[in-house]
């Protein structure tokens, strides 16, 4: 039992060094590809209180060549994934090729770009791309979603992160209209 202990300690000790070594240690040219995560599902797990790992599934676009591929995916990281607000995506790379990312989390709480890797098994949809509408995710013809792109100069992987003259959404509650998140088939 005391030997378990001690070489958890130092296993755990290691993982500490190791995972204080990458910190800071990325660039973005590593990381060409772009993925907005619409949703996802997460459960968290914890060892002795402290949050140890968190798993679930989401659905998801991946920008890549200039071209949206949307896919699903199943995870487990070392923290909480966000939804990507408005038009934002993550930094991203492949690990396999088709099967499997890596996206770069920002650490909450922690210095200024620093961040955690997080690896998704992926599953990408055939000529299918999701979006938002009215609030409701749906999904639609690459083709039609890159069109949408190319008339709203909407590129994530060449800095293009926020679209020309978007579409409104309609207003709600007397609220003022908001940019939607994705392409409507109204355009």
């Amino acid at each position: 039992m005391r030997r378990t202990i001690g070489s958890s300690s130092v296993l755990g000790v290691l993982l500490l060094l190791a995972t204080v070594a990458w910190a800071g240690k990325w660039s973005a040219a590593d990381y060409p590809l772009r993925v907005h995560i619409f949703q996802f599902n997460a459960h968290s797990h914890y060892y002795n209180r402290v949050l140890d790992a968190v798993d679930g599934e989401g659905r998801a676009n991946l920008y890549e060549n200039g071209q949206p591929k949307g896919f699903d995916f199943s995870y487990q990281c070392g923290a909480r994934l966000m939804v990507s607000p408005g038009f934002e995506t993550y930094l991203a790379r492949w690990k396999k090729p088709g099967r499997e990312l890596a996206i770069l989390l920002p650490t909450l709480g922690g210095k200024p770009g620093e961040m955690n890797e997080c690896d998704l098994a992926v599953t990408l949809k055939e000529d299918t791309a999701y979006f938002k509408h009215n609030g409701l995710m749906d999904e639609e013809p690459t083709a039609k979603f890159k069109d949408w792109m190319v008339r709203h100069q909407y590129d994530p992987e060449h800095g293009l992160d926020q679209p020309v003259n978007p579409p409104a959404e309609p207003a709600q509650n007397g609220a003022p209209a908001q940019p939607a998140a994705a392409p409507s088939g109204s355009q």
